[in-house]
């Protein structure tokens, strides 16, 4: 398998391209950043493409989209050192095949991607995002702005009982116990605009 590897870290590309090369991977290119990614992909055509998620220029992100929208059918791996839910959504919905940790040992990376190549490894799946209401959502906004139960009614023109209720609903979608872990976990997965 021919590979592209993207990484702003030459240490690590380095180290990259040397185990994978160890495993019997072909790298015929590496790039140090998003842009040089998307470039040397598309004239190259590589059988994947490892890229890392946070990178100068343009993001791995960002890279896959743009892979994807001029046609390149080969596979695309991201790798980070961030596991957030809403970073895996951005992922898969811009077309990456996989998101793994980069704390993988290199044996266990080769391995996914020959699974990956034979269509063995599961493919990436955006998670899944608690679905809020509209009114839901304005009382989150409200909330990350520190406005007490009282002043959300005031600015929604509704009463506390019911902002009280659209918060109870806001804590089971989010699995949270107060407001708090509701708003850690709503800025984890990129529900909140502020």
């Amino acid at each position: 398998m021919r590979l592209l590897i993207a990484d702003d870290h030459p240490l690590f590309r380095m180290g990259l391209r040397a185990a994978l090369e160890r495993e019997g991977f072909a790298v015929v290119a590496e790039a140090g950043d998003g842009q040089e990614a998307v470039k040397l992909g598309l004239a190259l055509l590589p059988d994947g493409v490892l890229l890392d998620v946070r990178m100068p220029q343009m993001d791995g992100i960002t890279a896959t989209r743009l892979l994807r929208e001029q046609r390149y059918n080969g596979l695309i791996a991201l790798l980070t050192t961030f596991n957030e839910p809403v970073l895996v959504q951005q992922a898969a919905y811009a077309g990456a095949d996989a998101y793994w940790s980069k704390e993988l040992p290199p044996e266990a990376l080769a391995e996914r991607l020959r699974r990956l190549g034979l269509g063995l490894e599961p493919r990436l799946r955006a998670p899944e995002l608690p679905r809020l209401t509209a009114r839901e959502q304005e009382v989150l906004q409200w909330m990350a702005q520190g406005l007490s139960t009282k002043e959300i009614a005031r600015r929604l023109n509704i009463s506390p009982d019911t902002v009280k209720d659209h918060l109870a609903r806001l804590y089971e979608k989010l699995e949270a116990r107060n407001r708090v872990e509701a708003l850690e976990r709503a800025r984890s997965l990129g529900l909140l605009s502020i």
